[in-house]
């Protein structure tokens, strides 16, 4: 008579579910890390609840070498620049403006724009050209 147990025991571990738990940690963590940090990806997104879109409207300011100041391609008293943006701003949510200056102007005429746009709360964006490559 034979009584010694045919099946041994053995302490096995499944690890066929372990690869989805990886896989919804991994992505977990890639979502909350965006999250953490939203200076990395700037989105503007549309509020779903109020039922209105977000319009984004850009302004051009410009300034030529000799002072002239220009509001989208149109000629302006270098004076009557604020209420030129207050009445553009009007109504609208979100208003980027994109100065264009002239390199050889004086930096006191970028600081007084840029007071313009603090007292209207306006965003105001520098625009640059790209400096070429040499070689």
């Amino acid at each position: 008579m034979d009584l010694s147990r045919r099946r041994k025991l053995s302490s096995h571990v499944e690890t066929s579910s372990m690869n989805d738990i990886m896989f919804f940690l991994m992505l977990f963590f890639l979502i909350v890390s965006t999250m953490v940090n939203p200076n990395v990806i700037k989105l503007l997104l549309p509020n779903a609840r109020s039922g209105k879109a977000v319009m984004k409207q850009t302004i051009n300011v410009s300034v030529t070498a000799d002072g002239s100041y220009f509001l989208d391609r149109q000629p302006l008293a270098p004076g009557s620049l604020e209420e030129a943006l207050r009445q553009r701003i009007q109504g609208s949510e979100e208003t980027t403006v994109v100065l264009r200056v002239d390199k050889s102007l004086n930096v006191q005429k970028l600081v007084d724009i840029l007071e313009i746009g603090n007292r209207l709360k306006i965003k105001m964006v520098m625009a640059t050209a790209a400096e070429q490559a040499k070689g």
